[in-house]
């Protein structure tokens, strides 16, 4: 009988587990090189686990240069006025300025070494997840996967706004140092302002983020500002809303002209208008899709993923699993794509490519081949000859079949070779 061409899902004992199977004992016999090799590979993946902490390290350093650069050309220039007209300055008022600049310059110094004491624990950090990989190694092999598990569910956590849970999980697993919660931490606060239908805080975070979100061409800021203007509007404040759209949103006119002059009609149609094309500015959905914004704006800036990292790998597992039979009634619960949970999160994905059919016993769970060839039963199910001889052998020579009950003797049994 030639079989090489039929799929798990054509035949009648079709286990999508067969996919799984002999994956699962490949990895539980693989020797150390092989699953390091592994391990390897998927950490290609990690590629936020360094710069996520990386670019929260410069962004610092940044923003302290900025402040010491900003304090220090004002002192100069202070300094540089009071020797112009020192001529006018009596002895009592140049000591009070002087007194004055170097108050400054210590307020400076305190927040320099503030900044120093920040910048070493990122620093710390950095250095953390570098020992972190730089750990791996056959022997603590199991242990170093554990943690790494531990780090992806704290990730998805923070996604999902579970940061309590999130900050409960990394304490008592003591990797508060190779996860970001932080820097979730700081979105938190932009995200529940933009929740509660407030643009302020998410306009500072543009601020402080303005050049490398030109550099990637974000639309965030300018959403915000047409935001802000359409709120404007709906309170009937127009004088406000005008002033807001020369000083805002004039200088985006031309990259977003065409948005501009939509948004401007507002003024005109006014919040209670029923045109659809000005009605939607008004929805509470453009408040839900500026929360999707700076989400994606925010994953970007500091190298992350866009989707968690729980779900890519359990992606990259279904990938491997998904066939035509496991969205069938006959599925498997051993199959996790019979969980529908499961079979949403594969809904994307393509089926399987597999050149060659595995089968699978349904009774056993092992691979059916030349060493246990798999056996028909008159009725016209598969099983293996490991299996069935262990019921032959319990039962008098007698097998019965575990999907209809119908018993047989084992000399009926005919042998299938695969081809």
């Amino acid at each position: 009988m030639d079989m090489a061409g039929e799929s798990p899902s054509s035949l009648a004992n079709g286990d999508s587990s067969a996919a799984s199977t002999p994956a699962e004992v490949v990895a539980a016999v693989a020797p150390p090189s092989s699953r390091m090799f592994q391990l390897a590979e998927s950490l290609k993946l990690e590629h936020q686990f360094l710069r996520a902490p990386l670019e929260q390290f410069k962004k610092t350093i940044r923003s302290h240069h900025r402040y010491a650069e900003k304090e220090i050309s004002a002192v100069l220039s202070s300094v540089a006025d009071s020797a112009d007209r020192s001529d006018a300055m009596s002895r009592e008022d140049a000591a009070d300025h002087l007194r004055s600049l170097v108050s400054r310059l210590q307020g400076l110094k305190r927040k320099l070494e503030e900044g120093s004491k920040t910048e070493k624990l990122q620093a710390q950090r950095c250095r953390a997840r570098l020992d972190h990989l730089d750990s791996i190694d056959a022997d603590n092999l199991t242990e170093w996967s554990n943690t790494r598990l531990k780090r992806i569910l704290v990730d998805y956590m923070l996604r999902m706004s579970y940061y309590d849970a999130a900050k409960k999980l990394a304490e008592t697993s003591n990797i508060q140092d190779l996860v970001d919660i932080d820097i979730f931490l700081d979105a938190k606060k932009v995200i529940d302002s933009l929740q509660n239908k407030e643009v302020g805080p998410a306009l500072a975070w543009c601020a402080e983020n303005k050049s490398r979100l030109k550099k990637s061409k974000s639309k965030l800021e300018f959403q915000l500002r047409l935001q802000e203007f359409i709120e404007l509007v709906r309170a009937d404040n127009y004088l406000r809303a005008i002033q807001c759209a020369r000083k805002y949103l004039a200088p985006w006119g031309a990259t977003y002209m065409k948005e501009l002059q939509c948004v401007m009609a507002t003024l005109a149609f006014r919040s209670n208008t029923e045109c659809p094309t000005y009605k939607v500015l008004f929805e509470p959905m453009q408040w839900v899709y500026l929360v999707e914004q700076f989400k994606q704006e925010f994953c970007r800036l500091f190298g992350m993923t866009l989707e968690p990292l729980l779900n890519i790998y359990l992606q990259a597992g279904l990938s491997a699993l998904k066939t035509p039979f496991c969205f069938e009634e006959g599925c498997t619960k051993e199959d996790p794509l019979s969980h529908e949970g499961f079979r949403k999160l594969a809904a994307p994905l393509p089926f399987s490519k597999q050149h060659h059919s595995k089968l699978v016993c349904y009774i056993t769970k092992e691979l059916m081949d030349t060493e246990n060839p798999p056996l028909v039963l008159p009725n016209g199910y598969v099983y293996s000859t490991k299996a069935l001889e262990e019921m032959a052998s319990k039962n008098d020579g007698k097998v019965t079949c575990p999907r209809t009950g119908e018993a047989f003797n084992f000399c009926e049994l005919v042998k299938v070779y695969i081809s």
